[in-house]
């Protein structure tokens, strides 16, 4: 009779490598030990990812770009305005992680800052996942008024700032460096509403 996997275990198999990439990056947990975390054996990890821990990292990254992208849909369904909308992102992102002592950050740049040139598949993966961030960021900030190439520029820079302030906040095990960066952004996103405003240029 053959086995089956259990259910649930390639969901518990991505949010523990999900749990790792956030407090200790990639290189940080052994395979044991990420199984152990998961409550799976070898063979099922295999089976679920052919490409073992390298193939399980990848669909990690999906699934927190998955999580992010509603919790942004979520944001901007309940308010509208994508500089508020970015606000409180940027608030939520500052409290879950002082919630757990700066340990946990966003785990795209974690695994950005540990990657070589020989982890392509990897690479790859990041680079979707901070494209598809932008992206979604760039089309709220268009249906707001923006041209097409300043929403992209926006929202690159909003992408940067909140990995970039996490990254900070955690060296510095406080919330001021993301704070401060994300008070600076959202005034200069408010002061260009209202110039263009004043002006009656696009936005």
């Amino acid at each position: 009779m053959t086995n089956t996997p259990t259910p649930g275990t390639r969901e518990r198999l991505i949010a523990a490598m999900t749990d790792a990439l956030r407090r200790r990056g990639l290189h940080g947990i052994g395979l044991t030990e990420l199984l152990a975390q998961a409550g799976a054996p070898k063979g099922v990890l295999y089976h679920h990812f052919p490409g073992g821990k390298t193939e399980l990292a990848v669909a990690a990254i999906g699934d927190v770009v998955a999580r992010m992208l509603r919790g942004l849909d979520a944001l901007l369904a309940d308010t509208p305005d994508p500089i508020e909308a970015t606000r409180r992102w940027m608030a939520g992102a500052t409290a879950r992680l002082s919630d757990t002592g700066f340990e946990s950050g966003c785990p795209l740049a974690t695994v950005a800052l540990e990657t070589t040139p020989d982890d392509s598949v990897l690479r790859e993966a990041l680079a979707r996942a901070f494209a598809t961030l932008r992206e979604r960021m760039a089309l709220a900030l268009e249906q707001h008024g923006e041209s097409r190439a300043r929403a992209q520029g926006l929202a690159a820079l909003i992408v940067a700032t909140y990995e970039g302030g996490l990254l900070q906040a955690r060296v510095a095990q406080s919330s001021e460096p993301i704070h401060q960066a994300t008070q600076t952004l959202l005034m200069l996103l408010a002061a260009r509403g209202s110039t263009a405003a004043r002006t009656g240029e696009p936005s």
